[in-house]
């Protein structure tokens, strides 16, 4: 009979599936669709991200309100518009409008929303992000491709530096009893360019860097330093944008709690489990076996109560 850990892989096998519809999409995540595939300057980034912040009054400015909100020269937002494939931001401006309206038709004021404390805030917060990692994972065949290329790294290298380091050892912890050889990297410098260049000569393929704010530029020269080495790199992080994702061959967002004094990471946790579910599915039988393996130690030791 299967122990309970190994019921629950099997149950929680992860279908592929399509892609949700235009409509069913945030607003939000419809806008960063648009910059998706598209290597954005410093500049045009602060543009996207403004736009993303604030979609409702940014679909309805000037290019010179724009220009100034982001900080950046008019002709920046007319360069950012056709690097994007419109004629100029007129265009843009004009695609961004209906989503905005979307935006506003769907306030949670129309919910009458109450938040009786700030406690309740953050945690309402917090469900938000849970909502946006639930709208990533409507389409699974991305996160089904990326558990197979982890599992098929081996040695597979879990970097986590700074705050990050708590995500990175609970993913390797657990890996490690679907992985057969699973490495942590929770130091920068030349510690961290070694531990990955020894993991790319001993045949790996892949890192999975965890970056979570404040983001240091730490994290940033591990990642150069593990693509110098030839390990490609998958990122899970809160940002859309920026030098870290530009790094990644493919990062997964997931938002970070920031309303009480230290932030709560409910959001990154729910996807890393994801991606050990996706990872546990691409060898379902190393999975069955290294899991009983587990289970008769356990036994004979008498880990458990």
């Amino acid at each position: 009979m299967p122990s309970g850990q190994q019921a629950r892989a099997q149950a929680a096998a992860i279908t592929p599936g399509g892609q949700a519809s235009e409509q069913e999409r945030a607003p939000a995540d419809r806008v960063r669709a648009m910059f998706d595939g598209h290597r954005l300057s410093p500049g045009q980034r602060r543009i996207a991200q403004y736009l993303i912040d604030h979609l409702t009054e940014a679909a309805f400015l000037s290019i010179t309100e724009l220009a100034e909100r982001a900080g950046v020269s008019q002709p920046s937002v007319t360069r950012f518009a056709t690097s994007l494939g419109f004629s100029g931001y007129p265009a843009l401006r004009d695609a961004l409008q209906p989503i905005a309206l979307s935006k506003v038709a769907g306030s949670p004021e129309s919910r009458e929303e109450i938040r009786r404390n700030e406690l309740q805030a953050a945690v309402d917060a917090e469900i938000e992000n849970l909502e946006s990692v639930r709208r990533l994972l409507a389409d699974t065949n991305q996160l089904l491709h990326i558990g197979r290329e982890l599992a098929h790294s081996v040695p597979l290298t879990v970097l986590g530096l700074r705050i990050s380091v708590s995500l990175a050892e609970y993913f390797a912890y657990a890996a490690r009893r679907i992985h057969p050889d699973v490495r942590v990297v929770t130091r920068g410098g030349s510690v961290a360019y070694d531990a990955l260049l020894q993991s790319r000569a001993a045949g790996g393929s892949w890192v999975l860097a965890f970056a979570m704010p404040r983001h240091a530029q730490e994290t940033l020269a591990a990642l150069r330093a593990a693509r110098s080495t030839g390990l490609r790199i998958a990122l899970i992080t809160d940002l859309t944008l920026g030098p870290l994702v530009d790094e990644a061959d493919v990062a997964l967002t997931a938002g970070t709690g920031s309303r009480l004094v230290f932030d709560s990471y409910a959001a990154p946790g729910m996807l890393a489990a994801a991606l050990l579910q996706a990872m546990a599915d691409a060898d379902p039988e190393r999975t069955q076996a290294r899991l009983e393996g587990y289970e008769q130690v356990a036994e004979q030791h008498r880990f458990f109560l």
